[in-house]
């Protein structure tokens, strides 16, 4: 996979900028809607091309924050088409009925908190986009919140891309280092999270 995108972007190189440009807000969205795309790598492939003079910072910025707005958009508005039982069965590896089923649970408790923080959560953007839709949550503030978080971990990885210098490859290995560190942080403090309101839950039970 690593061999195969690595090609890709070494072709990209050689084409016109308005290219660049298209193929990192499609990238992006194709981010939202199949998670297993590299998307942050491909952002921070911009921000490599910011430092090296190529692209321009205000539009790498905008080009992948309207992506992925309109990836989790795309999918949030399916999920006001559907409900949970379009999923069961695992038709879809990567919405499975037991993932939206926590999605669904989760925004029972902290609604469109969950939302805002979409971007900075590994592995589970789509389907909480999907979850807002079933939970019927406000288009509009679904629709400022999600661009809220976009823009924000957008900002943070071409800022850091930008950073790291003009050599691809030490861009790629920091890239890909800070991101594996951030993953693992971020399971972390969402087990110690969960297992502090189960705790809890315990707790006030116990009370009563």
């Amino acid at each position: 996979m690593d061999s195969i995108l690595d090609s890709i972007l070494a072709y990209l190189l050689n084409v016109d900028n308005v290219y660049l440009y298209i193929f990192l807000f499609v990238s992006s969205f194709v981010e939202n809607i199949f998670p297993p795309a590299p998307g942050d790598t491909i952002t921070v492939f911009g921000a490599f091309l910011v430092g090296t003079g190529r692209l321009d910072f205000l539009m790498v910025y905008a080009v992948t924050g309207a992506g992925s707005t309109i990836g989790f958009m795309s999918l949030f508005l399916l999920g006001k088409c559907v409900d949970r039982k379009f999923f069961h069965g695992n038709r879809f590896s990567f919405f499975s009925d037991e993932a939206i089923g926590k999605a669904l649970s989760a925004f029972g408790r902290y609604g469109y908190y969950i939302v805002l923080a979409n971007r900075f959560l590994p592995g589970v953007r789509s389907v909480i986009s999907i979850a807002a839709g079933m939970a019927e949550l406000s288009t509009r503030k679904v629709f400022v919140l999600a661009s809220m978080s976009a823009l924000a971990w957008n900002f943070i990885w071409i800022q850091a891309g930008f950073m790291l210098g003009d050599n691809w490859d030490r861009v790629k290995s920091g890239i890909t280092e800070i991101l594996r560190s951030y993953n693992i942080i971020a399971v972390v403090c969402i087990v110690l999270a969960i297992i502090y309101l189960f705790v809890k839950k315990i707790l006030v039970k116990n009370g009563d």
